[in-house]
């Protein structure tokens, strides 16, 4: 099993640090916007620890990731303008796709730009409020502005967090993967809690 692993990370660690690799994370960045099984942190994170271990320029990396995640972000708007009754049509046919519609929906009319900052975070999230930003016709300007800044905020997050990860493990980008995956999972969940309670809240009474 730890061959396995150790073949795995060394073919990643020949891959991420390849300059070709800057064409990677915009693509894997667009695409994750459209199709959420798409590992575009991940590629922003390798990118990151490709920095700090001194192969790849952090900047690069964040500006590529970040572009990539703001033109997917404005297709996922496109298609969800362009085609909204099909759309529409295909969340109501399961409960679950229907209920993350609706709540999508309801959040854009409450909170907007911000649900457009937070939900950049959240893995598969993101792909239902930029596409039901475009299904509620928000106005375009203003969600660009939005998801600009929300991809250049966690572009920089991420790829940060692997450059930190590869300084402090120069010697490993095994190690260094894994303390940044560790970490970017933690803050993932970190971020599903908060939501959880201030959903909890809400439905209390206890904020506006």
């Amino acid at each position: 099993m730890l061959a396995v692993l150790d073949g795995l990370f060394n073919g990643l660690e020949k891959i991420s640090t390849s300059q070709w690799f800057y064409m990677i994370i915009f693509l894997l960045a667009f695409l994750d916007s459209v199709f959420p099984v798409v590992p575009s942190e991940t590629a922003v994170i390798l990118g990151g620890i490709a920095a700090g271990q001194g192969h790849l320029n952090i900047a690069a990396a964040i500006f590529l990731g970040a572009t990539g995640a703001a033109l997917g972000d404005n297709t996922a708007y496109a298609i969800g303008h362009r085609f909204s009754t099909p759309i529409q049509n295909w969340y109501a046919k399961k409960d679950k796709r229907a209920r993350k519609l609706e709540w999508a929906n309801d959040q854009l009319r409450v909170r907007g730009g911000s649900l457009l900052l937070t939900a950049r975070f959240i893995p598969g999230g993101r792909t239902v409020v930029t596409v039901s930003s475009g299904i509620t016709r928000q106005p375009r300007r203003r969600f660009a502005i939005f998801v600009g800044l929300a991809c250049v905020v966690w572009a920089s997050y991420a790829a940060i967090l692997g450059f930190v990860a590869g300084e402090r493990f120069k010697e490993s980008h095994t190690k260094a993967f894994v303390f940044a995956f560790i970490a970017a999972v933690a803050f993932s969940g970190l971020l599903e809690v908060v939501q959880h309670f201030r959903k909890k809240r809400k439905a209390a009474g206890l904020m506006p």
